[in-house]
């Protein structure tokens, strides 16, 4: 009998058939403190952007695994713009590279344990380093880069259940994170999995952030091109999902 899951902790907007919930960075350490204490399962984070709902129209396994996460937030701005002008604006915000320190201040405070997945080899332990400097007290019981293949699987498993920890970051980018996660949810012993992309080489410090005032602006994108100028075939994603939010609204005007 499969048991039943519970509804989500906060309301959400649906882009393009992908929800996204409005929760705010304060109301999703509030949950995952709530589902940690439960420990009845491990629940799954997706740090939606405006690429994971294009790459979940044409790849339907990865859209089944963003409808059935517990919680789907809006790491790109371009999902706050969508959703506002749908009519159902969400509160701000909530990205895997500002969350993955702020998790790990209050998980310094709660005692949570940490473990952080994926990344090139090395980055893991570098990051864990920084925000233990960063931190102290935090406790991060386990740092390994690995691999999403299937294949791979059993290893990862019993790495992250053998260090008893409570929150597991992986690193390994969309979709192949999210699918990761949602393959091995129900043999794992943490209680929250959150795809977290690039935050490890972030809080690593081998790939810088933004600007705060682009940050601000929802310029990360921009800088990140300009950086790494290769990354300018999945930014053509961007203007598709535009097109794409547009037609969308159209469609369902005219349906009224």
């Amino acid at each position: 009998m499969v048991s039943e899951r519970p509804q989500p902790p906060a309301p959400h907007v649906v882009i393009l058939g992908v929800p996204v919930h409005a929760v705010t960075f304060e109301s999703l350490l509030d949950t995952i403190g709530a589902w940690v204490a439960r420990g009845d399962r491990c629940y799954q984070v997706c740090t939606a952007s405006p690429e994971f709902v294009m790459i979940a129209q044409s790849d339907r396994a990865f859209r089944q695994v963003l409808r059935d996460a517990d919680l789907c937030v809006a790491d790109g701005i371009g999902l706050l713009l969508a959703a506002r002008y749908l009519g159902k604006p969400l509160p701000e915000r909530v990205t895997g590279s500002d969350g993955l320190p702020l998790i790990a201040e209050r998980a310094a405070r709660s005692g949570w344990k940490l473990f952080l997945l994926g990344a090139a080899p090395g980055v893991a332990e570098q990051a864990a380093d920084a925000l233990r400097r960063r931190f102290p007290g935090v406790q991060i019981v386990g740092t390994y880069a690995g691999s999403p293949d299937p294949a791979e699987d059993d290893e990862l498993v019993a790495r992250v259940n053998a260090s008893g920890a409570d929150i597991l970051f992986v690193a390994y980018g969309a979709p192949r994170q999210d699918l990761w996660i949602a393959r091995n949810a129900p043999r794992l012993t943490a209680r929250v999995a959150i795809g977290v992309g690039g935050s490890l080489d972030f809080a690593a410090g081998k790939v810088p952030r933004a600007p705060r005032w682009m940050q601000r602006l929802g310029l990360e994108w921009l800088f990140r091109l300009v950086r790494e100028p290769w990354r300018w075939r999945r930014m053509l994603r961007l203007p598709r999902f535009v097109w794409a939010v547009l037609r969308h609204r159209e469609r369902a005007l005219d349906g009224k």
